[in-house]
């Protein structure tokens, strides 16, 4: 049986939550936001986006890791849960026993749009993230086909977007050599991918 989240609950309480379901919350101000599950499409981008920066991690013998939703405390009693991100060895080694909620910015975030994560993807995460400190923001839109890299600047994120063919620019992996259109191909299951 699955109970109805608690009204109100702080960081602390969130990292430990546990209503005996299997369903993933964000925490917001205090209150619980549940995450519906993600479309097929949503899984075999973030996996392609996930294995891209693997390899480019490798490639470079750079001493990160990327993880797939994992937590990343964004205020006092907020947390939001990432598609991606890509963290120092150094901060994955802190929460080695602990819930994989990071509290220092990750070197890059990826977020893939789903028709209900829109506004949360390019306002409220996009703000949080800012105030964070998070260097580098990608929202990965399949509903729009774009992909827009967020880089921060003077506290404020400059974007750039990418559309159809052109290669994705990236601060973190500047070698990094991948078209849109490659990502979204992915995400179609269409032939070739």
């Amino acid at each position: 049986m699955v109970t109805t989240p608690v009204t109100s609950i702080t960081f602390e309480e969130y990292l430990t939550y546990d209503n005996g379901s299997d369903f993933h919350y964000e925490l917001v101000n205090g209150n619980l936001e549940l995450m519906n599950p993600p479309t097929i499409q949503h899984f075999l981008i973030a996996k392609f986006i996930e294995q891209l920066l693997d390899a480019e991690i490798k490639s470079c013998s750079s001493p990160w890791l990327c993880f797939r939703e994992s937590g990343v405390r964004t205020g006092r009693n907020k947390s939001r849960l990432t598609d991606l991100c890509v963290v120092t060895v150094e901060q994955a080694r802190e929460l080695l026993n602990a819930s994989a909620v990071f509290q220092s910015p990750p070197l890059l975030i990826v977020e893939v749009v789903s028709p209900e994560s829109v506004k949360r993807n390019y306002r409220h995460k996009r703000s949080e993230y800012a105030a964070l400190e998070v260097p580098e923001y990608w929202i990965v839109d399949p509903l729009e086909g774009k992909i827009t890299v967020l880089l921060l600047e003077d506290g404020f994120y400059e974007e750039t977007v990418f559309t159809a063919t052109e290669q994705i620019g990236s601060r973190t992996f500047p070698e990094l050599a991948i078209a849109v259109d490659q990502v979204f191909t992915v995400g179609n299951l269409s032939q070739g991918s």
